[in-house]
């Protein structure tokens, strides 16, 4: 099976490849090649029993995508992606990747022998209705960011490939994904992993919400799980609909401060921040996630484990990271 990730420089793209390198298959079936692809050239496993490529290159670009995604291509992870706030603050940038990347994958998926299995990282940022919204599975998409509505886009567009059989495509709408290692991105959602990560660190992090606010979250580790399941699924009871509400967990910031230890905690300072604000109040903090479950999906894992998960997969790695950076 060959298999093609893109966004595969980015720490989940990073975290699934060697998923793959460690295990070797998928769902039984051996893994023969994979391809990792991202706007730089992305640092592929330590160890693989399967040969590995990295390429760097736009998604955009049609000729990179035909030599990221040969023929033999059966399964592509399209990972890549302008995070909420860099999309909110570069309308441009966010439709080039976001949407007209996610039309170039297309085009490319048609032009291989057989339909491959297209998994492709939606958020729940594709929503509305705030804090006080529990979204049902046959929830209305109704974003209020450019970068929800650029995903969901994509994902009407990857839902009407599969119906013409150009594809076979599994949508799975991320909830914000905790704890994140290495430094801060350009995420809305940044502050989430930052609250947790940064004291774990040592070091002080700002909260640009109140205690209250809530956050519909998955861990790294969960997100890897999907995928993989989302890869080879039997995906003729989606029908149609080819979006996932994936069952993540509801938790408030006051929740995951106190997962943390207690000297830990007093790192943490609240100073409102209303760009950052504006963004995230859009976005609803529940989720049904019902068909999901009924589908196989795994239940996300509790907070408590997500922080010890942080600090046996990440924290050391992310200390170096910082250090030397």
């Amino acid at each position: 099976m060959h298999i093609t990730i893109l966004g595969g420089g980015g720490f989940l793209g990073r975290k699934l490849a060697a998923r793959l390198a460690r295990e070797g298959q998928l769902d039984g079936r051996r893994v023969t090649a994979l391809t990792l692809f991202d706007l730089n050239t992305p640092v592929p496993p330590a160890e693989a029993p399967f040969p590995i490529r990295t390429l760097a290159g736009d998604v955009t670009d049609r000729a990179a995508l035909a030599e990221a995604i040969p023929p033999q291509t059966e399964v592509i992870f399209h990972l890549a992606a302008v995070v909420s706030a860099a999309a909110e603050a570069d309308f441009d940038l966010g439709m080039k990747v976001n949407l007209h990347g996610t039309l170039a994958v297309l085009d490319t998926c048609r032009t291989l022998p057989k339909p491959p299995r297209v998994v492709f990282t939606s958020s729940v940022a594709s929503f509305g209705g705030g804090q006080g919204a529990m979204v049902p599975d046959d929830g209305r998409q109704v974003p209020a960011n450019s970068y929800g509505a650029q995903k969901a886009i994509g994902e009407l567009l990857l839902q009407d490939a599969s119906r013409r059989g150009f594809l076979d495509a599994v949508c799975i709408r991320l909830p914000t994904v905790m704890v994140r290692p290495g430094r801060p991105n350009k995420a809305a959602s940044s502050f989430v992993s930052a609250v947790l990560r940064e004291p774990l660190l040592g070091l002080p992090a700002t909260c640009p919400v109140e205690e209250d606010f809530a956050v519909w979250i998955c861990s790294p580790r969960r997100a890897v799980e999907w995928f993989l399941y989302a890869a080879t699924m039997d995906t003729a009871p989606l029908g149609l609909d080819r979006g996932i509400n994936p069952p993540g967990a509801s938790v408030s910031v006051a929740q995951m401060l106190a997962a943390l230890p207690q000297e830990a905690r007093r790192l943490v300072s609240f100073v409102p921040d209303t760009t950052i604000q504006a963004i995230v109040s859009g976005w609803p903090a529940a989720f049904t996630a019902e068909r999901a479950r009924r589908l196989g999906f795994s239940e996300q894992e509790p907070l408590t484990e997500v922080v010890r998960a942080f600090i046996e997969d990440d924290l050391e790695a992310t200390r170096a990271e910082r250090a030397t950076g």
